[in-house]
């Protein structure tokens, strides 16, 4: 391994955000690296000291703070929307968001982007905005208010990139559309035990399908989901569904697929974050495909770190000595908040890490793509439950928990290039 490679830890005080994300998603392969000459530094661990008394109760759940930059196209008038009753939606759905969800009244985020979403001609979107701030809740809405009750065909489409987070999302939506009558399908990788072969699925009928962009494309092509009645496209994580190390090809098949079919659909992209490029593409391919104009929101690039995340970094001089940072910094850390979090960025350092965790009295569970769907699930489970203390995990679940409401007082590692 190279020199003064890191290890970063973060600890929220009741919610935490997504720890810095490396270059590739999903699992990546062990890459083969020359092993360089050990510095002689010895790990600063000193620095991950932190100050009890300082560990307040502030929270992330209303960024009236943060800096929005809406950019809308046309002579179309929007209006902030201060209560959720100013956006015109059905009596059922309001009943969701206030008896389900128990909302108040619209985040910042929420006030701003669904008048763009909801208000006719209902332009494209690309939205970028804080995690924790309400960004489901806005395309959620979005596709449970277009939908017609009546017509038992599908009608709107999210796309994640991971099942995990495709799940979220799913119970997002039944909360908030319990008693709209709307009907909703999972389109996942099913597990060996409920799996059934596509030739043999009935057309897909359900209202709003949320899944993962390989069983989306393979419906498609298989002509189970039909694209004639689509109203619209959601991508969640648009920033790697469209990132050239991500999902571009499988993304842009299914938005040319409904741009065919029906060319008025919506599309909605949504990210916690867009960097230049993947920006610049976002924009070429929306005005390419569907050739009309399309309204744009962004939160300053120097407001999207949260202030109650603490993060620090060690530089350790070899792989043992990043260990010895987990053991004596990051874990104490975490015994003291709750639980903790490890991420990496390979299956087989996943494996590394947690022998060597286990051979140090700790009890760990990893979580990888390669394991069976259902283990997934089920220590994703057990975590939520609170029944696992330290859980090590590819970077494929960085975004498939809910953080606000399963990482309060959560110890967060990020180990790059381990």
């Amino acid at each position: 391994m190279a020199d003064n490679e890191s290890a970063t830890a973060s600890t929220t005080d009741q919610e935490a955000s997504k720890s810095t994300e490396t270059k590739r998603w999903a699992d990546v392969a062990e890459e083969e690296q020359d092993v360089a000459e050990a510095s002689s530094t010895e790990p600063k661990l000193d620095s991950l000291a932190i100050d009890d008394s300082r560990l307040g109760h502030s929270t992330l759940t209303d960024p009236d703070d943060s800096s929005i930059e809406a950019v809308t196209s046309g002579d179309t008038p929007y209006t902030s929307a201060k209560r959720f009753e100013d956006l015109n939606l059905s009596p059922e759905l309001l009943k969701g968001l206030y008896v389900e969800m128990k909302f108040e009244k619209p985040s910042k985020i929420q006030a701003i982007s669904l008048p763009m979403i909801l208000t006719p001609p209902n332009k494209n979107l690309i939205a970028q905005a804080h995690n924790g701030s309400g960004k489901t809740t806005c395309f959620v809405l979005g596709m449970l208010s277009r939908v017609d009750p009546k017509l038992t065909a599908p009608q709107a489409l999210c796309i994640c990139p991971t099942r995990e987070l495709a799940i979220q999302n799913m119970e997002v939506l039944l909360k908030m559309g319990k008693f709209t009558g709307i009907t909703s399908e999972l389109a996942i990788p099913a597990d060996p035990a409920n799996y059934i072969p596509i030739q043999k699925r009935p057309p897909i009928t359900a209202q709003v399908i949320i899944g993962t962009p390989g069983t989306i494309c393979k419906w498609m092509l298989a002509k189970k989901l039909g694209m004639s009645q689509m109203k619209i496209l959601v991508f969640d994580e648009a920033d790697h569904m469209l990132a050239e190390s991500g999902f571009r090809d499988d993304s842009v098949k299914i938005m040319k697929a409904i741009a065919k079919a029906n060319f008025s659909c919506q599309v909605l992209l949504f990210s916690a974050t867009f960097d230049d490029a993947v920006k610049a593409f976002v924009s070429k391919i929306v005005e390419e495909i569907f050739v009309r104009d399309y309204n744009q929101m962004f939160v300053k690039k120097e407001e999207l770190s949260l202030e109650s995340v603490k993060q620090y970094k060690v530089h350790c001089p070899d792989e043992l000595s990043k260990i010895m940072v987990i053991k004596d910094r990051i874990l104490e850390l975490g015994e003291k908040v709750g639980q903790t979090i490890i991420f990496v960025r390979s299956r087989n350092s996943a494996a590394m890490l947690h022998k060597s965790l286990v051979s140090l009295g700790y009890e760990v569970t990893t979580i990888q793509g390669a394991l069976k769907q259902e283990d997934r699930d089920k220590i994703i489970k057990e975590f939520k439950e609170g029944l696992t203390q330290v859980l090590i995990s590819t970077d494929l679940l960085a975004r498939g928990f809910d953080q606000k409401q399963v990482l309060y007082s959560t110890c967060f590692a990020t180990i790059e290039m381990i």
